[in-house]
């Protein structure tokens, strides 16, 4: 495993709209307990950008479950939705500055619960640093290609209201 590929906190501290985009084309890799690793390319991401982002789980500040996208960058915020899917996110941007990327697709798997069930990912990767993990961590291609990146609003915030729901916060490759 080339360690050198691996991103590190440093990508992690900027802003969730610089992050969020540039997540695609790299992968996420999975190491299972047994062992085996699993290398997926990221294809589709969606930034929440802070308590003033009405889609954003901080909207209503800190709370125990957003207690993690308060810290600097680079720690996983996962969280349960419908009672059965994991949502897997990666905090960006700098402390007390809430944001965070929600993984929504990799390759051969589209839909963010399809990712952590395949991945295996559940609560106790709440708050692991995803530079640092040994587990779970995002690389470089080893050959970078140009992609098309095409933006689109967010999927299922229609509670987050008209100017909320509209932003062309989600980033797919094209």
């Amino acid at each position: 495993m080339r360690e050198l590929t691996r991103l590190t906190t440093d990508f992690y501290i900027r802003d969730v709209l610089e992050v969020a985009p540039e997540l695609l084309g790299k992968y996420l890799v999975r190491k299972f307990d047994d062992g085996t690793i699993q290398k997926l390319l990221i294809t589709e991401v969606e930034a929440y950008r802070g308590e003033e982002d009405l889609a954003c789980h901080a909207k209503r500040g800190r709370t125990k479950r957003t207690e993690i996208m308060y810290h600097r960058g680079g720690p996983i915020y996962v969280y349960l939705i419908y009672g059965m899917y994991w949502m897997l996110n990666v905090v960006t941007g700098d402390e007390n500055n809430p944001q965070a990327v929600l993984i929504r697709g990799i390759e051969n798997f589209d839909g963010p619960g399809k990712i952590t069930k395949h991945l295996q990912i559940d609560q106790s990767f709440y708050g692991e640093h995803i530079a640092s993990s040994q587990r779970i961590w995002i690389e470089n291609p080893v050959k970078h290609t140009n992609i098309l990146i095409k933006t689109a609003p967010r999927i299922g915030i229609d509670y987050a209201g008209k100017v909320w729901k509209n932003k062309p916060w989600r980033f797919f490759v094209g």
